[in-house]
């Protein structure tokens, strides 16, 4: 699959049916190769901590914040812990693994292709240190503008906030964005901040 097949995909959602004037990616399983590595991290916590956590709903997920899964799996269970501290307990597993993340080459050739041309971000339901971590780990963090994580918004995916605050820290009106992402959760972000979703996994069926 060449660059320009990638980055005209879908190009006629865009107003006037032309190139976007700035784009906005995904972290975990759309620049980095992470989520089977998260998943691993997930285990050793949930079995830790007794909580079940089954794979397709960990993958069904994905983008929502670790701590925010953490509630909702001791709300579930009627377990009392700490959300964040947990959080912490699973970051710290997955940074065991740093470093066997690899890069999602198709994605990560469409950054690389429009530095310099276009204005670019990255929005990732993680953390700040993990996803600077991860992409300063896979040579490409100087290729984005901007940085945003879970702690930059109250909202987080589905709700459009963190792409629309992306769009903002980058100078680009959300409408003139295209957006690369993974899972449904984040495809309904980007189409709720009135963004071109691209969804990733079409891309790598290609």
């Amino acid at each position: 699959m060449s660059t320009n097949e990638i980055f005209t995909d879908n190009a006629s959602m865009n107003p006037e049916g032309g190139f976007p004037r700035g784009i906005v990616f995904d972290c975990d399983g759309t620049l980095a190769d992470t989520m089977p590595l998260h998943w691993i991290a997930w285990q050793t916590i949930t079995q830790k901590h007794q909580l079940h956590f089954p794979e397709d709903r960990f993958y069904s997920l994905g983008g929502v914040p670790s701590r925010d899964i953490l509630k909702m799996l001791a709300e579930e269970h009627g377990i009392e812990l700490d959300p964040q501290a947990v959080a912490r307990e699973k970051e710290e597993a997955y940074l065991t693994l740093m470093a066997q993340v690899g890069p999602v080459h198709a994605v990560v050739e469409v950054a690389r292709a429009n530095f310099g041309k276009i204005p670019m971000a990255v929005a990732s339901g993680g953390t700040q240190p993990i996803i600077r971590q991860v992409l300063q780990h896979l040579g490409i963090l100087e290729l984005f503008g901007a940085i945003v994580t879970s702690e930059d918004v109250v909202n987080q995916k589905p709700a459009p906030d963190i792409f629309l605050e992306a769009a903002r820290r980058i100078g680009v009106p959300p409408q003139w964005c295209r957006a690369y992402e993974d899972t449904d959760l984040g495809l309904q972000a980007i189409r709720s901040a009135g963004m071109e979703a691209v969804d990733v996994r079409q891309l790598l069926a290609k």
